[in-house]
């Protein structure tokens, strides 16, 4: 453990103007608020937060970020309060503890509401300073250095998963692949002890047997770039266990297929080296098509800058070479602490604008569930590069869809995307966008975010926000819904009620507002007596059978099926048909055709949750998928007559399936988009003419 003139001299060396007092007196204070506090190895709790301060030391942290890490438990696991904290050390050093603090018991588990919300107020706390993210990640890993000293196995396996799904991540989108690459491997070898084993040995075993072979390459590397006029210093290693266990998942081989399992890094002065050094490697030697990556001229999200290529080496054996200045060696190793200078203020917006991202969806996520999801999505995927029309650089996670380009652009764009065209070629918005291709959105003012896009996207900003616009649609279509039947009980009144007569009604059901009382009504998580009752009390009675009934249908033009209504697919209902709502609690209605086979089944039963709604489609109502049953002779262009008959009434055919077939004939169950009513029958007397058609009916 560091003494504490170590630690303060250590502060010292790199910056000379920092705060002496504050680093003794944080010092001081944590040792006496952990006082007699054990770690699971034996030792004083004290060394904890001693050595995480020694950790930041290494990436030359101003001091307040170190007093920080001094003080990191005290609020958590001692008698010390904020508000000390605040009054000993100033508002920014408790800021920055409070800030630790909080993500200090997150939980990997989407089922927990605590975790959820300790990572919301992490991601904000991290939003405002991102020194809170570099304590927690010098915390983290001292921990997983620790790790062997607990006990329990599961405990050690929980924590080491945390650290694989959330700090590690968390410590690559910020360019710090040091830490990543520590906390990876230590996880692992928690995680999957006998596959850190094996692949442990099986390294030892290959370097025993190829004795100084990766020495002599990165000799020759570096004569080579030396002969041709590149100063370069040259270093060579077996990849990480972690690192070929993953290649040996996702490529499906075994450690014996695998040919690149060497990596070499070369420091050159300048930029323009790096290229000229590239030059001389792949005149020497062929180099791995696809392997090729130029992280200089397009970076990194965090900031990363490296040229990264492979090579054939001798014996058909493949090498990775990293070409690199040494002061993106720095970026590369400690990402964003490598350069934050926070007493200058200066703010790296490239490598922390995923930071934005992640705030945008604490804002759009309704759930600890989706927060939880959304939020890994933004951190966890890899990345591609697309290109906007204007030249504009965008990385997504692989799979990306247009949807998510849009969305990853501006959410406006997104809400309005209508198609896109990928290198100038129109495609559908779930085509997967490669690496380079160059994305043109296609929008439209009078477009909207459509459910199927869930489907379609892949990004947590994009599911973010597209399901924020559908809960706030629903929302919207739940409270007029409600609305109209609302004022169907008022008119079911035995009289006129005052202006007041609603205020008070929502005082008696306990409901916030107005538009909390409509959803409750149009989803029957209230009765229409308990409304009845509230607003005129005595007006329903005891019994629940005599209410007067319905006065007028509901029209249900203007809401949008699927959202405040659902049409039922037992019967297909379409505008003109006469039709019937079924209400259940907690769910939107159901409309039925009258003559559902269905709707009689259910009629017979005494459900007293079930609650039948007389609804209308409206004037003008327009447009609904009807499904009609055809039996076509068996003979060849039989399928095309149906389907030019169909496109001549201007009708769009949704679904086709064959529902049986013999000989002579066979039936089709097709499902067309059509108007109404009068449109469907027009459509079902045109097929009954053709001379191919036995026989159509509606089902």
């Amino acid at each position: 453990m560091l003494r504490q003139y170590e630690l303060v001299d250590r502060v010292l060396d790199y910056d000379p103007q920092a705060d002496e007092a504050l680093l003794n007196r944080a010092y001081v204070f944590s040792m006496k608020a952990h006082g007699s506090q054990k770690r699971a190895s034996g030792d004083p709790y004290f060394s904890h937060p001693i050595e995480v301060a020694g950790i930041l030391t290494d990436l030359h942290l101003d001091d307040e970020t170190i007093a920080t890490a001094i003080l990191h438990d005290t609020i958590e696991d001692t008698v010390a309060t904020y508000d000390e904290i605040e009054r000993l050390f100033g508002p920014n050093v408790a800021r920055l503890v409070d800030g630790v603090t909080k993500l200090s018991k997150i939980e990997a588990q989407t089922e927990s509401e605590r975790a959820a919300e300790n990572l919301r107020k992490f991601l904000l706390a991290m939003s405002d300073d991102i020194r809170v993210l570099l304590v927690k990640l010098a915390d983290r890993l001292h921990n997983m250095r620790t790790l062997h000293h607990i006990a329990k196995p599961e405990k050690r396996r929980r924590i080491a998963k945390e650290t694989m799904d959330i700090y590690a991540p968390l410590a690559e989108r910020i360019g710090m692949y040091e830490f990543m690459k520590e906390m990876q491997m230590l996880s692992f070898q928690q995680l999957e002890p006998e596959a850190y084993e094996s692949i442990t040995l099986r390294l030892a075993q290959m370097k025993e047997g190829g004795g100084d072979r990766i020495s002599k390459i990165a000799s020759g590397l570096k004569l080579l770039m030396s002969r041709g006029g590149v100063d370069a210093d040259v270093t060579g290693r077996e990849k990480s266990a972690f690192s070929i266990f993953r290649k040996m998942n996702e490529r499906h081989i075994s450690f014996e297929q695998l040919s690149d399992v060497m990596a070499f890094r070369a420091i050159v002065p300048t930029e323009e080296d790096c290229y000229r050094a590239l030059g001389l490697i792949h005149r020497r030697w062929p180099m791995v098509p696809g392997r090729f990556k130029d992280y200089i001229s397009t970076p990194k999200r965090n900031g990363y800058r490296s040229l990264h290529t492979s090579v054939i080496h001798a014996d058909n054996a493949r090498i990775e070479i990293q070409i690199r200045t040494p002061e993106m060696h720095a970026e590369a190793d400690f990402g964003l602490a490598a350069h934050w200078t926070y007493k200058q203020a200066t703010r790296h917006d490239a490598q922390v604008s995923w930071i934005r991202d992640l705030v945008e969806i604490l804002d759009t996520s309704d759930s600890p569930e989706e927060l939880i999801e959304h939020t890994k999505m933004a951190m966890y995927q890899d990345r591609i590069f697309a290109f906007t029309p204007k030249g504009e650089l965008i990385q997504l996670p692989k799979g990306a869809t247009p949807i998510d380009f849009a969305y990853a652009v501006h959410t406006d764009l997104g809400d309005q995307a209508v198609g896109a065209k990928l290198n100038g070629r129109v495609v559908p918005l779930s085509t997967v966008i490669s690496n380079g291709d160059q994305v043109q959105i296609l929008r439209s003012a009078g477009q909207t975010p459509q459910a199927n896009w869930l489907n379609l996207a892949i990004t947590g900003k994009a599911l973010a926000a597209i399901r924020r616009h559908l809960r706030h649609a629903e929302r919207t279509e739940q409270v007029s819904l409600g609305s109209k039947l609302y004022e169907d009980i008022v008119r079911r009144l035995p009289a006129q009620i005052g202006p007041d007569a609603l205020t008070h009604a929502l005082q008696r059901l306990k409901m916030p507002d107005e538009a909390h009382l409509m959803i409750a009504i149009a989803r029957r998580t209230v009765s229409d007596a308990a409304v009845m009752e509230a607003l005129m009390p005595g007006s329903a009675g005891a019994d629940v059978a005599a209410l007067p009934p319905q006065s007028s249908a509901i029209s249900i033009k203007g809401l949008t099926p699927g959202v405040a209504y659902d049409l039922a697919q037992c019967c297909h209902p379409v505008p003109g048909d006469r039709i019937v709502g079924l209400r259940r609690p907690d769910a939107g209605i159901e409309v039925h055709a009258i003559q559902c086979l269905v709707l009689a089944e259910l009629a017979d039963r005494t459900d007293e949750e079930t609650d039948w709604v007389d609804v209308s489609w409206g004037d003008e109502s327009e447009g609904a998928t009807a499904r009609i049953s055809v039996m076509v002779k068996n003979e060849p262009g039989a399928l095309g007559i149906l389907a030019t008959i169909i496109g001549q009434h201007k009708a769009n055919i949704i679904n086709v399936r064959l529902d049986t077939r013999d000989t002579r004939f066979h039936t089709n169950l097709i499902d067309v988009e059509v108007h109404d009513l009068q449109h469907l029958m027009r459509l079902i007397a045109a097929l009954r003419a053709a001379d191919v058609v036995s026989l159509v009916e509606r089902v």
